[in-house]
């Protein structure tokens, strides 16, 4: 049973759905979605209070890493450069290439900015912290807005 929960952040909103298996998703305000799609809504998840704990300890400068169970729903390659997404150090970046290298296709630039693109756990797997080659802040679900914020938030810690 999926199940979601909202909290306040720094930067508006967030919504975090799961199941008993994990971490389906962390949304802001500015992504499409529908409550109704998520779930019940469950505070008292214990996967959805470790995603919130978790989430206000990044926020306050406290967290780095992630321990949270995940359980996003992909195809195969998607999956593998979330994992990948995951492997970036905080306060670093990588351009689409880096990401490409790390899933083991040099070449699959462009694939790879699509899975980016559909990673459903912001935050937590760190889309945010792939730009473009040219250091250029490239798309993020969330608005470029909040993606500089990321960014700048994991630059002062």
């Amino acid at each position: 049973m999926n199940v979601y929960t909202q909290f306040e952040s720094p930067l508006g909103l967030v919504t975090a759905n799961a199941n008993d298996d994990g971490l389906l998703g962390v949304w802001f305000e500015s992504h499409k979605m529908e409550l109704s799609d998520f779930g019940t809504q469950a505070d008292d998840h214990p996967i959805l209070k470790l995603t919130v704990l978790q989430l206000q300890e990044y926020f306050s400068g406290e967290r780095r890493e992630f321990s949270i169970p995940l359980a996003a729903n992909g195809t195969e390659f998607q999956n593998k450069v979330w994992k990948a997404l995951t492997t970036i150090p905080y306060g670093e970046t990588w351009c689409y290439k880096d990401l490409a290298i790390a899933v083991g296709n040099p070449k699959a630039s462009q694939a790879v900015g699509g899975a980016n693109g559909k990673n459903p756990i912001s935050i937590i797997v760190p889309c945010h912290r792939v730009i473009g080659k040219n250091g250029s802040l490239t798309g993020y679900a969330g608005g470029i807005d909040i993606k500089q914020a990321l960014l700048e938030l994991e630059a002062r810690s």
